[in-house]
């Protein structure tokens, strides 16, 4: 299957790097089976950083892979993902030992409902609820070194204003 990283740099190599800010699944090596989704965080991290050019870096993910090693798969958003995603959010030094991550995308619009769910506005079912009535693209989570290996680097896509 083809999965899709963006970024300002070709990738022929991926990597566990340490995050600036939290994430959803925690840090790792994020992609998306969505190139239009790879394609929107490219150009919004283009327009942050006023750059020129970036990339959709494509890769083939040996789907074996989540039989191979330690997966944590999220179809849907569920209680167990909000906690999981809560907990990689709030929980300062929160560390998980999963290899992959598969799951929604906690989106723009997702993190406004996450903040009224933190803001006790909304309860954990309310969420739930909310969520599931978004169209939400999805995301692996690449989370160690040995995870990495189920992947090969196809091409990068250049991407322009």
């Amino acid at each position: 299957m083809k999965v899709f990283h963006g970024s300002l740099v070709q990738v022929g190599k991926p990597e566990i790097r340490e995050p600036l800010h939290t994430l959803d699944y925690g840090k790792g090596f994020y992609t998306t089976t969505s190139y239009e989704q790879a394609e929107a965080w490219v150009k919004r991290k283009m327009n942050e950083n006023r750059t020129a050019v970036g990339y959709v870096n494509i890769y083939e993910f040996d789907e074996l892979a989540l039989e191979k090693y330690n997966a944590l798969i999220f179809d849907k958003p569920s209680e167990e993902w909000v906690d999981f995603v809560m907990r990689n959010r709030t929980e300062k030094g929160f560390l998980h030992n999963y290899d992959i991550v598969y799951g929604p995308v906690a989106n723009d619009r997702v993190y406004a409902a996450f903040a009224l769910f933190e803001g006790g506005i909304l309860n954990k079912q309310e969420l739930i609820k909310e969520l599931k009535a978004y169209k939400l693209v999805d995301q692996y989570l690449f989370h160690t070194e040995i995870s990495l290996q189920s992947l090969t680097f196809i091409k990068a896509e250049e991407v322009t204003r």
